[in-house]
């Protein structure tokens, strides 16, 4: 079944900025008209999540955003039971307020709720996109505007926390990864007014301080850090004081991969 734009941008209203790096503009509008749902995978950092927010603005429409952590339980989607004066009231949570009244909703870093949380959106990711509460004794079906997105970062996945092949089989899957060079020299010279000619020191060293992940570092410079980087220099601060604030602090506690770090910043940035 495909179903048409829902509305159109609101007249006036920003939509994010974001550069495609392939075809995945297409892509969402495809798998959103014909209501399937979409995963997202790709480092930290690498736009994921502007570029849902880019897509659900373009569309015309809302977007619920979870951030996904340790304690996220299933209950803290479907809702839960409150006291409000006295009295016990059912409170709708983010995935079911968005299948009640369409949209997108967008569970960041999946792999880090709780195991419960896959349990509830496997019926909404296949054919019959319905969503059972049991407290409520509810079963919702997903109008035609409701659109499932999630993601997450495979570098981080491990033993204790993956996505399982039985849930991403269930999703139209996105990689993504950072921009090439010239292309992310823009955009991060566009996000932080920084002329590009000063920007482009800083992206070689972060395509560098890359090439060390899975060596000394878990994870390399994100193009959001490049973009702090770059924002801390245009008002003023000096290029290796944001460099260390923002490419190399982050990154690690350990003083010797610190030094080292420094050290090829050094002599990248003169």
């Amino acid at each position: 079944m495909n179903i048409a734009l829902k509305s159109p941008p609101i007249p006036g209203c920003d939509i994010p900025a974001y550069s495609p790096s392939g075809n995945e503009c297409p892509l969402f509008e495809s798998a959103w008209s014909r209501q399937l749902p979409l995963l997202l995978k790709g480092p930290t950092g690498c736009g994921k999540t502007r570029f849902v927010a880019h897509m659900a603005a373009k569309l015309g429409l809302p977007l619920s955003t979870v951030s996904c952590h340790d304690d996220l339980a299933a209950a803290d989607l479907t809702g839960r039971y409150l006291l409000k004066g006295g009295d016990t009231v059912w409170v709708d949570g983010p995935l079911t307020r968005a299948v009640r009244e369409g949209g997108i909703c967008y569970l960041d870093e999946i792999v880090e709720a709780r195991k419960d949380v896959a349990v509830v959106l496997h019926p909404l990711t296949d054919d019959r996109r319905i969503l059972p509460l049991e407290r409520t004794g509810e079963l919702l079906e997903a109008p035609p505007g409701f659109m499932l997105v999630v993601s997450y970062n495979p570098g981080y996945q491990n033993l204790l926390k993956t996505l399982k092949p039985s849930t991403r089989q269930r999703f139209v899957a996105i990689e993504f990864d950072f921009l090439p060079r010239d292309r992310e020299i823009a955009v991060v010279s566009e996000e932080s007014g920084l002329d590009e000619n000063r920007v482009a020191p800083l992206v070689d060293l972060a395509h560098r301080l890359r090439s060390l992940k899975g060596h000394d570092l878990e994870e390399g410079v994100s193009t959001r850090l490049l973009v702090y980087c770059a924002s801390l220099v245009d008002s003023g601060v000096t290029v290796r004081d944001a460099v260390l604030a923002t490419m190399i602090e982050p990154l690690t506690d350990e003083p010797d991969v610190k030094s080292a770090l420094i050290e090829i910043a050094d002599a990248v940035i003169r």
